[in-house]
């Protein structure tokens, strides 16, 4: 009998859970994607309430996108579909969300695309280090019709997605030595967040991966627990992470989108004009955010100088980073030919 992997084995799970999710109750109080239309509802709905968690709090930019977008899709459909905005978590967790997502218990979620690794391991690719040249590589490919492949290959686990968020670009920060080179992180622990690839990566830089919520670092790093973390700018302001790191290094390693998720079974009791409305109010919150968190990034540059003594610091060159997460790029190659093709894919792209 031939042997599975875990990830193999996650993803039979998922299928079958998805499989059981088609006739399980909704989420819902009442009763760009593959293609507008695509398993649409001749009738579509008539007052539907649906359930939208995300993580962060009501003052953070991802709830003002999320309120926009549930404001339009009120709006444009006259009160038939409705949607309540859950911030701060109090749905659960993304990967809770995920798994009620999975079983019909949640319509809709903004989550990582690095929580979405052990549910739909194709996501993997864009958690890899360096996959993305810059930024306009980065918004070109996602907003490109192979993004949007990938957004509808998670049917089988009940859930598409509707568009994605900037969530910036993923660096070093650290309570007392600048990383210049991965040499600097070797013997330190560093906060990552809980996915396969963000561990993995650590793991060839010679550091140590610590796994925490988010909540978990500042008080980690103030007492000694860990030496520092990895995420963007604005953790220093908003989470007050600059008080303890007063080293912010850009050596630049992820840029990992957030996704706004919506269940199948959900998308498809929409009619066509409904999807239509849905799909457009999505794109048009995922382009309001785009110009808020460039904003927010050069204002959380500035305030942590300011107000927190935080020094910025760039790396004489990337290559050494680069060259020390290569390692894999040949494990994918080899052991995941589904993520490596989309790697293929992204690196190949030109806006």
């Amino acid at each position: 009998m031939k042997k599975i992997n875990r990830r193999e084995f996650i993803r039979m799970s998922a299928v079958l859970a998805a499989a059981g999710a088609l006739t399980a109750c909704g989420g819902s109080k009442s009763g760009s994607t593959a293609g507008s239309g695509a398993g649409a509802s001749a009738e579509g709905v008539k007052g539907l309430t649906l359930k939208l968690s995300h993580n962060a709090n009501e003052q953070h930019l991802i709830h003002k996108a999320m309120t926009q977008f549930a404001n339009e899709v009120n709006e444009k459909t006259n009160g038939d579909i409705k949607i309540e905005v859950y911030p701060n978590a109090t749905l659960g967790g993304e990967k809770d969300n995920l798994e009620q997502m999975g079983i019909g218990a949640l319509d809709m979620a903004k989550v990582s695309a690095a929580s979405l690794e052990t549910f739909a391991p194709v996501y993997e690719a864009f958690s890899v280090p360096y996959i993305f040249n810059n930024r306009d590589h980065f918004y070109g490919f996602m907003d490109s019709d192979q993004a949007k492949e990938v957004f509808h290959s998670t049917e089988a686990q009940g859930f598409i997605a509707l568009t994605w968020l900037d969530s910036g670009t993923r660096s070093f920060y650290t309570v007392k030595t600048p990383v210049m080179t991965p040499a600097d992180l070797k013997g330190l622990k560093i906060r990552t967040m809980d996915s396969p690839m963000a561990i993995e990566m650590m793991n060839c830089f010679g550091g140590s991966a610590t796994a925490m919520p988010i909540s978990d670092v500042y008080t980690a790093m103030q007492s000694g627990v860990i030496d520092g973390a990895e995420n963007n700018e604005t953790a220093l302001t908003v989470g007050g992470h600059g008080e303890v790191a007063k080293c912010y290094s850009y050596d630049e390693h992820t840029r990992i989108p957030d996704i706004v998720l919506i269940s199948t079974k959900v998308w498809n009791k929409f009619s066509a004009e409904q999807q239509e409305i849905v799909q457009a109010a999505a794109d048009a919150a995922k382009e309001t955010y785009k110009a808020d968190w460039q904003a927010a990034i050069e204002q959380a540059v500035k305030d942590a100088e300011t107000n927190m003594g935080v020094t910025f610091y760039h790396p004489d060159s990337l290559a050494p980073f680069q060259e020390a997460v290569q390692p894999i790029y040949d494990r994918l190659a080899k052991e995941e030919p589904e993520v490596w093709a989309l790697c293929e894919k992204i690196q190949a792209f030109q806006a």
